[in-house]
């Protein structure tokens, strides 16, 4: 039957020997994470998902969220206990801001903690995850007075938060919303309207939930510029900062859904609801941004993660479904077949897995730590440049990781045959649960859009040419390094096509806007293929050194094969999408809406 272990070798591996974070001790947060303290947060935390959080997965998918009559909504058997020892625990607390109660550590810290909560139970993870989300955006908007009321609850996991934007007739176009904000003329607003898809919307593991809500002042100008942000809790503190009076929100439905069944998806409907202003009014989406953000990082994690569980799941299976003989003779001949992990197209499908997994862990845990340097580092060169590529690559880590990472739990079951289209292997489940990935938070189109849109074109370019700078300093510092010469030689091609690629698109996109559009999916592919280059470059270069030095470490061997079977059946791609990117939209958008 299934089973996870936490990956911590191979987090160990990318934090220490690839990012060697520990060069940054000097900076806030990181003098606390030192090399035991990491080892053993990593080390309870895997404890904690594996023997807490894996065996409800299957609780929470099976048993659902159900809606009671009076609004309030029941979770899964066990999810409240595990809530419990989460937040006992101070896992909600790693990288929060010590001011408000928070240990200060990393976010690459969290963010690999996070990898495991989600890894083992997605539905579970989400309601933390939304919450510290929540967090982060009335701590970049929010009132002294608003920080100190909400955030040390908050961040401890005494109360959670959420996130309303989508409404029944609009989704990723705000500028149609229609809950409104009248002032009562004291400070507070009434907030009326319905929101629907929110997760964790209603449920009963902590005190209060704290709704971050968009809405329109009256008489706020048309489209997203008259948007506000108003923190709207389901119980209104009182004069000491409990829960008191019961405000007007209320779960209105669950969603049924396809997949992450124990999380309350719910309908929200605020009938005069008393809500407080976060920052301006008319300004209130570029502080729903920074969670918006957050969750986008913390959407392509989740791909990641599902990713890592399905590929537990396949290789255990490969290793112990025998089925046929080898193609170059009997490996198993006592028994009536050898195991299908013998098969070259089952070897195939693993060794996908295996890639992305590998390099998806090194390109996110390598972006939360510019996530980290954007904020503690000294110097303002680092800061900017690490903002820079935090604001480029959102896009890429949401996108890329979850359609890979949704292709990569399918190959799983695959792998599996007729066993993993049923309940019993766990499998199909993963699959369910990842499909959300590609839509919510910006559906990967959009995220693609938002790429070649503005992303680009950001402060001149600037991003993406020291981006493309730091790439070829890693070739050019590199060269006579025959060993690492192929995956040098793959990162500068792949680069290369994606600069062409990039040419292309200042100058068609420019000449007709489709041309950009049609472009963009194959382009924010292309560019995450670059991405996962670079890492295999650099993964590959710390392999070399450990075995040059003496390790006889099987991670290090391992990798180098890997990242061979990474250029020779990845890097390829890049030439396809480089020519549907220049194909243009010609073809199209030929068709009338009447011809197809």
């Amino acid at each position: 039957m299934p089973s996870y272990r936490a990956p911590i070798r191979d987090q160990r591996f990318v934090l220490n020997d690839v990012l060697n974070v520990q060069q940054y001790g000097n900076l806030p947060g990181f003098a606390d994470a030192s090399a035991d303290i990491v080892d053993a947060i990593l080390e309870e935390g895997g404890k904690f998902c594996e023997n807490v959080l894996y065996p409800l997965n299957k609780v929470g998918d099976h048993e659902g969220c159900k809606l009671q009559p009076d609004g309030e909504v029941v979770v899964p058997a066990g999810f409240k206990e595990a809530y419990d020892q989460l937040t006992e625990g101070g896992w909600t607390a790693l990288s929060a801001d010590p001011e408000y109660g928070g240990q200060g550590l990393p976010h690459y810290l969290n963010l690999a903690f996070n990898e495991m909560v989600t890894a083992t139970n997605m539905a579970f993870g989400m309601y933390p995850g939304l919450t510290g989300g929540a967090a982060q955006a009335l701590h970049v908007g929010g009132s002294d007075e608003q920080k100190r009321l909400y955030l040390p609850k908050m961040i401890s996991g005494e109360w959670s938060g959420t996130m309303n934007l989508t409404e029944p007739h609009c989704g990723t176009d705000l500028g149609m919303l229609r809950t409104k904000a009248v002032p009562n003329g004291d400070g507070t607003y009434k907030i009326s309207g319905q929101k629907i898809w929110i997760s964790a919307g209603e449920h009963p593991m902590s005190k209060n939930i704290i709704h971050l809500v968009l809405a329109r002042v009256e008489g706020a100008p048309a489209g997203v510029k008259g948007i506000s942000l108003f923190v709207v809790p389901k119980f209104i503190p009182d004069e000491n900062g409990n829960p008191g009076k019961r405000n007007g929100v209320k779960c209105g439905g669950l969603e049924e859904k396809m997949g992450i069944h124990g999380n309350a998806t719910c309908v929200m409907n605020y009938d005069e609801a008393t809500g407080w202003l976060v920052g301006e009014e008319n300004k209130g989406l570029r502080i729903m941004f920074v969670m918006m953000n957050e969750a986008r990082l913390g959407v392509g994690l989740q791909g990641l993660a599902l990713a890592e569980t399905a590929y537990q799941y396949s290789l255990a299976f490969a290793k112990d479904r025998i089925q046929g003989r080898s193609l170059t003779g009997p490996k198993n001949p006592d028994g009536p077949a050898d195991p299908i992990i013998v098969h070259p197209d089952v070897r195939r499908m693993l060794m996908d897995q295996k890639v992305f997994v590998e390099a998806g862990r090194a390109f996110t845990l390598w972006t939360a730590l510019q996530g980290d340097l954007e904020h503690k580092a000294e110097d303002e060169a680092t800061r900017t440049k690490s903002g820079d590529y935090m604001a480029l690559l959102t896009p890429i880590v949401k996108a890329y990781l979850t359609d890979k990472g949704y292709d990569s739990v399918s190959k799983g079951l695959q792998i599996h045959g007729g066993s993993g289209f049923t309940r019993e292997w766990g499998i199909e489940q993963l699959l369910r649960d990842a499909r959300i990935t590609l839509i919510y938070e910006g559906t990967n189109g959009v995220q693609a859009l938002d790429l070649v849109g503005r992303k680009l074109a950001m402060n001149g370019m600037r991003p993406i040419n020291t981006f493309f700078a730091e790439m070829d300093a890693f070739v050019a510092d590199n060269k006579g390094n025959k060993e690492l010469e192929p995956f040098l030689d793959g990162l500068a091609a792949t680069k290369a096509k994606l600069q062409k690629a990039t040419n292309w698109l200042v100058e068609k996109g420019l000449e007709n806007f489709d041309n950009a559009g049609a472009a963009s999916t194959d382009y924010l592919h292309l560019f995450g293929l670059t991405c996962f280059a670079w890492m295999w470059g650099r993964m590959a270069k710390v392999s070399l050194e450990k075995i040059a030095e003496g390790s006889d470490d099987p991670i290090y061997a391992g990798k180098l094969v890997t990242g061979r079977y990474f250029l020779q059946r990845w890097l390829p791609d890049a030439d396809a999408h480089l020519a549907k990117i220049e194909a243009g939209a010609e073809s199209m958008m030929a068709l009338t809406a009447e011809q197809f």
